[in-house]
């Protein structure tokens, strides 16, 4: 993978891939999520994605939400437990223009006060849709049971109580500690000449001072297991169990997002999928996930049922995680399973949206991205015994972290 860097005298660094296409991806990633908030600020990072699109100095709200979206491009962001990403999607011909907007709401933003309650309420009723659809709650719930006191562990909507006491001075203090510029990765995906972008970019963002993370972030505590069990009036029962599992930096973090694929990862002919659907008909939604985070990670396993078949669904997702720890991977089967993994992330990679996430993820971690021939090395080399020792860590089912709604 052919990409471009260049670092700005604040420190605020830039990638880019260039593309051959009509449509160009741009974005700025801040290393500031969920995790990095006090008690009192429950929710603020979100909240921050939200009221960062309502005014700058020179901008109100309708004027930013229509820059782009005029000449048919768009602008969106995200939130995560240690993230922030604002990107936009346009014509190649409009990059200084998606330069331009972004740069400014992230660094130019006003937080009107008109505007603070009126994304308050939306971001209430987005709390109160997550209430309304178990199958997205129960990972916020599972969340706060592995990590327990920890700000890992709280939900990245927040809570009406500490949503309500947000305002102009308490976002700009979250701004103040935690939006660092040798934390933050500009993005680019796109028809344009890399020092073409560079100058447009110190056109708008030389003026930004240098703030550099001065605090670390609090580590985890211990782990223990936990079983919760939460009457819930659903038509269906929800299962979600796991596991804390390897950090963004561990070596066996290939081995382990091989292993989530054979599980219950993105095919129907998932292990825990052709069981709990296909053989008995007891899910329609089964799935398995790999989330790592800078110091922990975490394995998890979830599937809705209905009621009566609860049981039934923990023993034969159980007994699939027996197999793998007791028992290693034939030559044939690793080999379907590396072939499965590399083409998933190979038409992954095709969807330039996804690539200029991936390199702002990558960079913003380990200052340079793996290409993907570097990535099917490692997954290549991986042996029946790699996946048996990571089994027999990861998934042994007396650690387990068990919550269900039922």
């Amino acid at each position: 993978m052919e990409y471009q860097t260049h670092t700005f005298p604040n420190g605020i660094r830039l990638i880019h891939k260039s593309v051959v296409a009509q449509t160009a991806h741009f974005g700025l990633l801040i290393n500031a999520g969920s995790r990095d908030e006090t008690a009192a600020e429950q929710g603020m990072a979100h909240f921050i994605e939200h009221t960062i699109f309502k005014g700058t100095k020179t901008k109100n709200a309708y004027q930013i939400i229509s820059c782009l979206e005029d000449v048919g491009g768009d602008i969106d962001a995200y939130t995560t437990k240690e993230e922030t990403f604002i990107y936009a999607t346009f014509l190649k011909n409009y990059y200084e223009l998606a330069v331009n907007l972004i740069s400014d709401i992230c660094f130019n933003a006003t937080y009107p006060k008109n505007e603070i309650n009126k994304e308050r309420l939306v971001v209430l009723d987005e709390i109160n849709s997550y209430k309304d659809s178990p199958a997205e709650l129960i990972f916020d719930d599972f969340d706060e049971l592995v990590y327990s006191n920890h700000p890992l562990g709280k939900n990245i909507l927040g809570k009406p109580s500490t949503l309500k006491t947000f305002k102009k001075n308490s976002i700009l203090t979250f701004v103040k500690n935690n939006y660092f510029t040798n934390e933050m990765v500009f993005s680019s995906v796109g028809n344009i000449k890399f020092q073409d972008l560079v100058k447009i970019l110190e056109k708008y963002i030389n003026c930004i001072p240098e703030n550099s993370r001065k605090l670390q972030r609090s580590i985890c505590p211990v782990y223990k297991p936990k079983t919760k069990s939460v009457k819930k009036n659903t038509f269906q029962a929800h299962c979600l169990m796991g596991n804390i599992a390897y950090d963004v930096y561990d070596k066996r973090r290939s081995g382990l997002i091989l292993l989530n694929n054979i599980l219950a990862g993105n095919s129907m002919n998932s292990r825990l999928n052709l069981v709990l659907r296909e053989k008995y008909g007891f899910a329609y939604n089964v799935e398995s996930s790999f989330n790592p985070f800078i110091d922990t990670g975490l394995l998890s396993i979830y599937f809705g049922t209905d009621k009566s078949n609860l049981g039934k669904c923990i023993e034969l997702t159980h007994a699939e995680i027996r197999k793998l720890c007791n028992k290693k991977l034939s030559a044939l089967q690793l080999e379907k399973a590396k072939k499965q993994l590399i083409g998933q992330v190979t038409i992954s990679s095709e969807n330039n949206a996804n690539l200029m996430i991936t390199l702002a993820k990558s960079y913003s971690l380990y200052n340079k991205v793996e290409s993907l021939k570097e990535f099917f090395k490692k997954i290549e080399k991986l042996t029946p015994s790699d996946l048996l020792n990571i089994s027999n860590e990861i998934l042994d089912i007396p650690k387990f972290t068990t919550l269900t709604y039922i």
